[in-house]
């Protein structure tokens, strides 16, 4: 009986679906990593040189930096806004479309903004306006 000796072949790595894995786990990260980005915005505000004439029938609603609400020259103590309505209502004296001028200092919290726009649409009040300032020339004389 003659026995033959084996072939000597050596295992072999199969690299393809290893190669696949790493292509697949690759675009992987590249997508989601893509959606992470956080958007970081500098956001300057535009300052107003033109001057508006004040109309008679007028309200003034003022807010501080901490987001305290003034009509006039009086200081809400509530700031819900059901109350913030009922003393938009008060001032306006039953005019029927007052002008709003809104006076938001420049730390206000947008939130506080934004309750006083709500208050008025829902009390019916479409003109909104903001207070603006002229803008500050440095190194120059008029």
């Amino acid at each position: 009986m003659k026995f033959r000796p084996p072939d000597s072949e050596e295992p072999e790595l199969n690299l393809v679906p290893l190669i696949d894995v790493l292509l697949m786990t690759l675009i992987f990260l590249v997508v989601t990593t893509s959606f992470s980005k956080e958007a970081h915005l500098r956001i300057t505000l535009p300052e107003a040189t033109a001057q508006t004439k004040v109309k008679t029938n007028t309200m003034s609603v003022a807010i501080d930096a901490r987001g305290r609400y003034y009509i006039g020259d009086r200081q809400l103590l509530k700031t819900t806004p059901e109350a913030l309505r009922n003393s938009m209502l008060l001032a306006a004296g039953g005019k029927k479309d007052p002008v709003i001028i809104i006076h938001a200092d420049a730390k206000t919290p947008h939130e506080s903004v934004i309750r006083v726009m709500d208050a008025a649409r829902r009390l019916g009040y479409t003109n909104l306006t903001f207070a603006t300032q002229q803008p500050v020339l440095r190194g120059k004389t008029p």
